[in-house]
Parts: structure tokens; C-alpha cells; sequence
């Protein structure tokens, strides 16, 4: 259960406001994470006590899309939009290990993560930290840091890493996706991890709610619906599938757990 410790938090953040990047983090074993947001986790592992697995499965399926990415398709430089905090194995480990050029721009709009994430994940001329929002790519993508460190007359690997399951219907995901795609070259290609909604686990549907009301929006769509979010682009084998079948022999191992069919992945390539 939550703790009622005081907790110190940096300027600007309210730590009596649960955010998903924080709750993510405190189900991946991380400390970078307030009362609030390990409330919201117990609640849903109350239910769902391996609900961390869902985590997990999104981190290995990242793993195996930007390694895929770096080792086979020849790509160095990635753009991980929402990127969350920093973790034990972050992108820019995973595309150097499969291809040491490769360089990495995080983006998030929490100023928690912003401040975690300059403070550990920048590295000259590999890695850097920019503010941004997935609503407004135009800043994103001219924003001086990430110029200087990628050509985007290249090809770019974009990570939309269990983000765009915060888009509600009227944010239109489709459309939030789709604007990314004039800022890239030919070549460039983009992976999208997505709560899936599979209706095979009842306690699920409660855990759903908590995700909503807790965190503002959480929302578990159909693969067919997640499949509509690439419109514009090349949907490369296997298509949308549960993490568990999607590139297997990638790197981590297999996924087994049941409630990995929460998580769905997907990749494709702009022509």
C-alpha cells in the first residue's frame, strides 16, 4: 500500500498527482515515484497482481523493435517520444548494443521525467533530453537539441512507447500519429506499443477503471483499431500482435504470461 511518508519533490511537481510515467516506473521496481502513484499501482494489482507484467512485455517488445531496427534495417538514430523515465535498459543501450553510431533524442512534456532523464540519459553526441509534446511535432522535430544531434534527411526510428493508449478518440490517435509523418524521411519507421483490449481477463475491466479515473485516461483499444493508428505507413511482419508473438527470437527471451496479451506491438516504414 501507499505510504503516508512525506516526500520532497523537485519544483514545479505535485507529488499528490498520480502520473503514468511514475506508476510505470514503480511497476518496473523503480524509486522514482510518489505516495500517489504507487496508491494507483496497489489498487490495480489488487486485482491484477501481475499487472507489472504488462510493463515488462512493452519493455521487452521496445528491446527487440529498436534492435530490430539498428541491427537489421541499418537505422542510427531514434526519436523516443513519451519516453518515460529512465529505467535499467533504456533505447539508446538497446540501438547502441545492435549498432554503436546510433544516437537517441528522448522527449516528454512531465517535468519529473525531464529532470530524471537530463540528469542520467544525456550523453554528448549519443543521447539527449527535450521537452516536447506528442501534440505538437512541429517543436518536437526543430527543436535546436534534437537538430544538432540526428538528420532527419535520414531515417528515423520513432518509439511511440505505450503513449498513444492516453490519446482519448477525440485527441483522433490516428491523426496524432499521422502528423509525425511529414517530419520524416523516406526509410524512417515507427514502433507503437498499445494497451490492448483482449476481453479474456474479467478483472481487467476493473482495472481499467482505476487507470481512467486515476491517471486521466488509459484506453484499451482493439488491434484492428491500432492497426488503423498506422495509416500512412508500411505495417511490417508480423502486423499488430500480443508482444508474446511479435519478432520472438528478438532479444530478452520469451513472453509466456497470460496478461501479455494486454500489450500489443507494431511496426512500419514510411516509403
Amino acid at each position: 500500500m501507499a505510504d503516508d511518508l512525506p516526500e520532497n519533490a523537485p519544483p514545479g511537481i505535485d507529488p499528490s498527482t498520480p502520473t503514468f510515467a511514475r506508476v510505470y516506473d514503480y511497476f518496473l521496481g523503480g524509486k522514482d515515484n510518489f505516495a500517489a502513484d504507487r496508491e494507483v499501482a496497489d489498487m490495480v494489482m489488487q486485482l491484477v497482481p501481475e499487472a507489472p507484467v504488462v510493463a515488462q512485455g512493452n519493455r521487452v517488445a521496445i528491446e527487440r523493435a529498436v534492435t530490430y531496427m539498428a541491427r537489421d534495417l541499418g537505422i542510427d538514430q531514434f526519436v523516443d517520444i513519451g519516453s518515460g523515465l529512465p529505467t535499467s535498459s533504456n533505447v539508446h543501450q538497446f540501438a547502441r548494443a545492435a549498432n554503436p553510431d546510433s544516437r537517441v533524442v528522448y522527449v516528454d512534456n512531465d517535468p519529473i521525467v525531464l529532470a530524471h532523464g537530463r540528469a542520467l540519459l544525456t550523453e554528448t553526441g549519443v543521447a539527449t533530453f527535450i521537452q516536447g509534446d506528442l501534440y505538437e511535432p512541429e517543436k518536437i522535430f526543430t527543436d535546436p537539441a534534437l537538430t544538432r544531434l540526428l538528420d532527419l534527411s535520414r531515417p528515423v526510428g520513432i518509439v511511440l512507447a505505450a503513449i498513444i493508449h492516453h490519446v482519448p478518440d477525440e485527441r483522433d490517435p490516428a491523426g496524432v500519429v499521422r502528423e509525425l509523418l511529414p517530419f520524416l524521411a523516406s526509410g524512417s519507421h515507427v514502433v507503437l506499443t498499445h494497451l490492448h483490449d483482449s476481453g479474456d481477463d474479467p478483472r481487467v475491466e476493473e482495472a481499467k477503471r482505476i487507470l481512467q479515473s486515476g491517471l486521466g485516461g488509459s484506453y484499451f483499444r482493439h488491434s484492428s483499431e491500432v492497426e488503423r493508428f498506422m495509416e500512412g505507413l508500411t505495417i511490417l511482419e508480423p502486423g499488430v500482435a500480443h508482444v508474446t508473438e511479435w519478432r520472438p527470437a528478438g532479444p530478452a527471451g520469451p513472453l509466456e504470461h497470460p496478461l501479455h496479451t494486454q500489450m500489443v506491438a507494431v511496426l512500419g516504414r514510411k516509403d
